[in-house]
């Protein structure tokens, strides 16, 4: 079987309301910025990366390859589908910008997936992490159906696809999964996560 050419792909599409309108991305944890941190943990792990985002101006400083959202009202559906449809590769594994604790090892384990399935994702309880999965090219037709019709729940085009799930059992011994896979979106997380820093850098 050939390998599969997979793209890092970092959504930074959100609106960021809950923290003012300041992009969550670039606040700063440890001192350095949320999305650069993001970059970091992916550039260990992947050649390519490119960023999803309608405000290419912020982030240009990251000198990463960026493309806009193709369906800027379809929420982070798509976003996913604007990533996979732009990058040249076999897959891509998406990850959002505002999740300061993305640990190399996590992605290197959900990339160990790939070609066993269309999408490869981490499970914690009921809990689908969808901003932190790979998804398969394959993936391309049943997302834009579902962003076309209204319909933005991400793993609603599941059933159409082959899906390979990633215990959270799997992903703790890298790191537990309720701070690999943490988001910041508020002024609270955002205070927990510059202390968590402190322990875990």
């Amino acid at each position: 079987m050939k390998t599969m050419r997979i793209t890092g792909v970092i959504q930074a599409g959100g609106r960021s309301t809950r923290m003012g309108g300041e992009p969550k991305a670039l606040l700063e944890i440890g001192g350095k910025r949320i999305v650069e941190r993001v970059v970091d943990a992916l550039a260990a792990v992947l050649p390519d990366l490119l960023v999803v985002t309608n405000t290419p101006e912020r982030y240009a400083f990251l000198d990463l390859p960026m493309v806009p959202d193709r369906y800027p009202e379809g929420g982070a559906l798509g976003g996913i589908f604007s990533g996979l449809a732009a990058v040249e590769a076999d897959a891509a594994f998406t990850v959002a910008c505002d999740m300061p604790f993305v640990h190399p090892d996590i992605v290197r384990l959900v990339l160990a997936g790939a070609g066993e399935a269309d999408v490869v994702i981490p499970r914690v309880g009921e809990q689908y992490e969808t901003m932190h999965a790979l998804y398969a090219k394959a993936c391309l037709v049943p997302m834009e159906s579902r962003l076309r019709a209204g319909r933005l729940q991400i793993v609603g085009f599941f059933p159409d696809v082959r899906v390979l799930e990633i215990a959270a059992e799997a992903v703790a011994p890298y790191r537990a999964p309720e701070l690999a896979f943490m988001n910041v979106n508020t002024p609270d997380e955002l205070a927990r996560a510059r202390a968590l820093a402190v322990e875990l850098d």
